[in-house]
């Protein structure tokens, strides 16, 4: 092989490296997109959020073939001033939020409501009507109202809405509405089933009109005269993002196939996603309760 020779194949066979080695990193940039990522955005006292929605974080990178990462308060579940790494939401294809009575900085909550500002779905967890709690005069007052304008439903604990609930004694009968018991959400889902949680009122103007109502609750041993109310809803954002919101979350509802199923079907849901027709098996969740 003369020198003409050689050269031009040097050069074919750096172009062939190239174009491999290209295409090697497109096709792992696109595997790795292909993933849709979920946020979990923890903090509260009470319920031990960021103890169970890790599992189920786990579980949706296990078996449903998608990313997951879960945001805690810091130093720990008391602190209402710190949840470290809310910048990865820019990323965020799903935000799940569990949160109770938070005094987040401004800098953090600039990116929630960037996030929201996308119009990308929105999932939440009870005290998630009542995520945030900041005093009179604050700048940042707006934000008690996360649960009406983020998740449609009341805007925060007591106030004009009377939003309350029905004694920490009392739990929960649950039953599917009837007209949504072939919403792909509720498959799996048994037709009545009973929680720990007790009933949150939300009635009578919450959750926002236009919001569809998939699951009815009725207080077993209510500390004051109760009406049934819904305790699970889907609908629209403020923002014009999917919103699926429920007020059940005690940590012995997540030991429940039917609320496990709830929620792995919702975020498939919110995500654009076909509910998986094969459901992978009821998760070991056993998490304590904090009084």
């Amino acid at each position: 092989m003369n020198a003409n020779c050689l050269s031009v194949f040097r050069k074919f066979f750096l172009i062939a490296s190239f174009s491999v080695a290209l295409t090697t990193i497109v096709v792992a940039q696109t595997t790795k997109s292909s993933k849709p990522l979920v946020v979990f955005v923890t903090g509260d006292h009470e319920y031990s959020g960021e103890e169970t929605l890790p599992i189920i974080a786990t579980e949706l990178e296990k078996n449903y073939g998608m990313r997951a990462v879960v945001l805690k308060a810091n130093p720990d579940h008391n602190s209402e001033k710190n949840i470290p790494g809310l910048e990865i939401l820019r990323e965020a294809d799903l935000a799940v939020f569990y949160l109770r009575w938070r005094q987040l900085p401004q800098d953090q909550l600039d990116h929630i409501e960037a996030y929201l500002k996308t119009g990308k779905p929105v999932m939440g967890f009870r005290t998630t009507t009542h995520a945030f709690n900041y005093p009179k005069g604050d700048e940042r007052i707006k934000w008690n109202a996360f649960g009406e304008f983020a998740l449609n439903s009341p805007p925060g604990w007591g106030g004009k809405a009377g939003h309350t609930h029905y004694g920490h004694k009392s739990s929960t009968d649950v039953t599917v509405v009837p007209e949504q018991a072939k919403n792909p959400i509720l498959t799996g889902v048994d037709p009545s089933f009973h929680v720990r949680s007790w009933l949150y009122r939300v009635l009578p103007d919450y959750p926002i009109k236009g919001s569809t109502w998939l699951l009815m609750g009725k207080a077993v041993d209510p500390d004051k005269e109760a009406i049934e109310n819904p305790v699970a809803w889907t609908g629209t954002n403020s923002f014009g993002g999917k919103v699926f919101m429920t007020t059940l979350g005690h940590p012995e509802d997540f030991r429940l196939e039917s609320f496990q199923r709830l929620i792995v079907n919702a975020i498939h849901w919110e995500l654009g996603k076909k509910v998986p027709k094969t459901w992978k098996g009821k998760m070991d969740i056993q998490v304590p309760y904090r009084e």
